[in-house]
C-alpha cells in the first residue's frame, strides 16, 4: 500500500494581474467567493482528504494571506461577549494549529514546477499533494479525497483530469492516454499546452496532484520549458515508464477556473445557489434579469 499523503503544497506566489486593481493590495487567494476566500475552499478540501501539513509557496505582498490563518483573539472575544456563537465557530474553522502551516518564498516567477521545487526540503522523501486554489471544484465528495482513495489503490503519481473541448487543449497540460480504466487512466505521455490540433487527447490536467518524491528529483534537473517556465507537467512526465507510473483521475464534480473573471463570477453564482440562506433571493434576481433582457430584445 502507498504511503499516506499528509502534506500539501499550495503555490500562491502569482501576482493575480487579471484581477487588478483589486490585487494591487489584496492577494488573489483571499478574494472572496461568496463569504470565504478562495484559499479556504482549498484548505477545507485538503483537510477532508487527510492533509495535516500545509505548505504555502508565497512571494512579496502576501502578508494578508499569512495573517488570514492567524488567530484573531480580539475578534473572538467580541463574538463571545455578544453571544454570536455561530460566527465564532465559523471563525475557528479558519484557524490553523501552530506548526501545521509553513511559508516558503518563491523569489523568481519561474513557473509551477519551480514553485513546487521551492518546497522540497519541507516535503522530504514523502508523497505529497499539490493544490491550486484558482481551481475551485464543487463536488459531493471533495476532489482531493476522491483522488486519495484512488491513489491508495494505484500508488505512483496521480493528476486530476477532465475532458475539455478540442479547441481549448492548448491552454492545458494534456494526457496521452495509454490505458483507459474508467475513472483512472494510465498515461503514456503528457504535453504542456500543445499547439491546436496536436493534442494527444482532450483529457486536461487541472490543479490537483498527488506526487511521488521522485518528481522533486526530476525538477532538480529540468530546464525551462513551455513559456520559459519550469513546468511541473514535464517533471511528472519524466516518471512515465519508470517504477512510478502516472495516472489521470477523472474526478466527479464541477471545476471553476477562478483565475479568470468569468470563472470567478460563475463560481460565485453556483456556490451561492447551493446555499439555503442565499438561493431563493439570488434565483429570483437572476430570473428578473433574464426577463428584463428578454423583454428588451
Amino acid at each position: 500500500m502507498p504511503r499516506k499523503v499528509t502534506k500539501a503544497v499550495f503555490p500562491v506566489a502569482g501576482l493575480g494581474t487579471r484581477f487588478l486593481p483589486a490585487t494591487k493590495s489584496v492577494p488573489k487567494e483571499i478574494m472572496t467567493l461568496v463569504d470565504r476566500p478562495l484559499v479556504q475552499y482549498a484548505i477545507d478540501e485538503a483537510r477532508a482528504a487527510g492533509i495535516k501539513e500545509f505548505i504555502f509557496v508565497t512571494s512579496r505582498g502576501k502578508s494578508a494571506l499569512e495573517d488570514y490563518f492567524d488567530h484573531n483573539l480580539i475578534l473572538e472575544q467580541e463574538l463571545r461577549k455578544k453571544g454570536k456563537n455561530d460566527l465564532l465557530e465559523v471563525l475557528k474553522s479558519t484557524n490553523m494549529e501552530s506548526g501545521a502551516i509553513a511559508y516558503i518564498r518563491q523569489h523568481k516567477a519561474l513557473g509551477l514546477g519551480h514553485a513546487v521545487w521551492c518546497a522540497r526540503r519541507l516535503i522530504g522523501n514523502e508523497p505529497f499533494a499539490v493544490m491550486l486554489p484558482d481551481d475551485v471544484i464543487a463536488a459531493e465528495k471533495p476532489c482531493l479525497q476522491q483522488m486519495v482513495e484512488a491513489y491508495e489503490e494505484t500508488g505512483g503519481n496521480m493528476v486530476a483530469a477532465m475532458e475539455v473541448p478540442p479547441e481549448q487543449t492548448s491552454a492545458y497540460g494534456i494526457l496521452d492516454v495509454g490505458e483507459d480504466m474508467g475513472s483512472v487512466v494510465a498515461a503514456r505521455g503528457m504535453v504542456e499546452k500543445p499547439e491546436t490540433g496536436e493534442a494527444p487527447s482532450n483529457l486536461a490536467v487541472i490543479g490537483r496532484y498527488i506526487l511521488s518524491p521522485s518528481v522533486l528529483k526530476n525538477l532538480n534537473k529540468l530546464k525551462q520549458g513551455s513559456g520559459g517556465e519550469i513546468q511541473l507537467t514535464d517533471a511528472i512526465a519524466e516518471d512515465i515508464g519508470s517504477d512510478t507510473p502516472v495516472y489521470g483521475y477523472r474526478f466527479r464534480g464541477q471545476r471553476f477556473d477562478c483565475g479568470s473573471k468569468t470563472g470567478f463570477l460563475q463560481a460565485t453564482v453556483a456556490f451561492a445557489l447551493a446555499r439555503d440562506d442565499l438561493r431563493d433571493d439570488l434565483r429570483r434576481y437572476l430570473q428578473e434579469i433574464a426577463l428584463t433582457e428578454k423583454a428588451a430584445q
